[in-house]
């Protein structure tokens, strides 16, 4: 089974540029549907791909599907205002990317799961919850939930929820901060940087930080 028990989900670009058109008339579990698909299909293929053809793949609908910038800007809490817009950028850009890398590496290996939606409901915030579970022949389940906002009336995953309670978000958030209390925001891009190459290098994101 994938490394999936510490991170489900894990983009370079605004969520804007990424043709916003497509999610347009799709509903939150449509949405989650799309993903899961994509998902599904790199994992059968995901030995032969290897990372970097799972991130490619992977790319174009984490953007179509995931809301990133306004997920890097919450992620940064009160010192995105500090930021400058270049600054912001590169956030974004990054961020997006370190979403891309998690799902290529701990989508890695195939061995008979299958996605199931359980449910959508009405979360905070005039927001949805699609609960999701994956199922892996001969081991254990992971349930887990996303979060989808309505930005110019697309639906957008912007949060995920671990074992269908803990907020991804709010951990990133959390490390982060911590991350900036010690050193400087072109420290934290470095550190996000190597991140994404333990990654690549087969690392699981749980060790990187």
């Amino acid at each position: 089974m994938p490394r999936w028990g510490a991170w489900v989900v894990a983009g370079g670009v605004l969520m804007s540029l990424a043709c916003p058109g497509r999610a347009a008339d799709r509903t939150p579990r449509q949405v989650v549907e799309t993903l899961n698909a994509t998902l599904l299909d790199v994992l059968k293929d995901a030995e032969t791909l290897g990372f970097q053809g799972r991130f490619e793949r992977l790319k174009p609908v984490i953007q179509d599907t995931f809301d990133v910038a306004f997920m890097a800007e919450k992620s940064l809490a009160l010192r995105w205002k500090k930021l400058s817009e270049a600054d912001r950028a590169r956030w974004i850009a990054l961020f997006g990317d370190f979403t891309v890398a998690n799902f290529a590496a701990n989508f890695d290996r195939y061995t008979g799961q299958t996605f199931q939606v359980l449910g959508e409901e009405p979360a905070a915030n005039d927001t949805r919850l699609v609960r999701t579970r994956v199922v892996t022949p001969g081991a254990g389940n992971v349930d887990f939930a996303y979060r989808l906002r309505a930005n110019r009336s697309q639906w957008a995953i912007v949060d995920v929820y671990l074992k269908g309670t803990v907020s991804e978000l709010a951990l990133r958030r959390s490390e982060y901060a911590s991350a900036l209390e010690r050193g400087s925001f072109e420290e934290l891009l470095h550190t996000m940087r190597g991140k994404i190459a333990h990654l690549a290098a087969g690392g699981g994101e749980r060790e990187a930080m």
